[in-house]
């Protein structure tokens, strides 16, 4: 589904729909735009009841719904900096009836609402920005540019917050590019441990353009490269495996032990 708004005054955004028709979605039509990552990173985790899940860098809410339909005893927060992004996940939250269990907060990494209490999540998730502040062609529109370089906070401060709102033992999921794993494994060092590194490849015999990294706040575990999984077919369609996440919400594991 992909419409404009009902009011053509205000036709800068649509309203499309995620997991087959599950979740409907208003974003921007310029600007920050829901890809894949957001879908692939709320699949990538299993919540247990009672748990409650962050997501930092939340944009429209699309990996927290994607949450809230997967688990529907969960509880989702996130925090966004963007105001109209914030304004976007909080129409769609109202549409899709989960005012009770999803909240997308306005705020920064470096001063951060006072109700997000540090060391009360279970699991943080996040997709945090791609490049860093002087890398990469800056679009000229500011909410792409925002959600996708570093302003306020680099990728070590994104790292500290995260860790700062988990609490001990909690799980700590992103999904990044694959050219900046080496970055986010040496900030992990000392702090992140029990890590599995998730290639996603774009197609067979591609390289690997994106990882979803998880780890455990305060183990001393060791590192797990899993096989990872191709995304398209040779003639670009969606692999079977990525269609089912994608479009049936299946879950994508990255426990060491299921790995085959």
């Amino acid at each position: 589904m992909q419409a404009l708004l009902d009011n053509p005054e205000e036709n800068t955004h649509t309203e499309d729909s995620l997991l087959g028709g599950r979740i409907v979605i208003r974003q921007p039509i310029q600007g920050y735009r829901v890809a894949i990552d957001p879908l692939l990173l709320s699949a990538a985790i299993v919540v247990e009841p009672g748990e409650s899940i962050l997501d930092v860098g939340a944009g429209v809410g699309a990996a927290a719904l994607c949450l809230s339909v997967r688990f529907p005893y969960c509880r989702v927060m996130g925090i966004e900096r963007q105001k109209d992004l914030v304004r976007l996940a909080t129409d769609n939250i109202r549409l899709n009836n989960l005012r009770e269990r999803v909240e997308i907060l306005h705020g920064d990494l470096q001063s951060p609402p006072p109700r997000l209490a540090a060391g009360s999540y279970a699991q943080v998730i996040s997709n945090p920005p791609y490049f860093e502040a002087n890398r990469g062609r800056l679009s000229p529109v500011v909410s792409k540019s925002l959600s996708n370089h570093e302003e306020s906070a680099d990728m070590e401060s994104w790292l500290k917050f995260c860790l700062l709102m988990l609490r001990p033992l909690g799980k700590l999921t992103f999904i990044c590019r694959a050219d900046m794993l080496d970055r986010l494994l040496s900030l992990f060092y000392g702090k992140v441990g029990d890590i599995s590194v998730f290639p996603l490849w774009p197609a067979h015999a591609k390289s690997a353009k994106r990882v979803i990294v998880q780890g455990i706040k305060g183990s001393k575990g060791g590192l797990t490269l899993l096989n990872g999984m191709c995304l398209h077919n040779e003639d670009g369609s969606f692999t079977q495996a990525a269609d089912a996440i994608l479009r049936n919400g299946d879950s994508l594991s990255l426990d060491p032990l299921s790995a085959s």
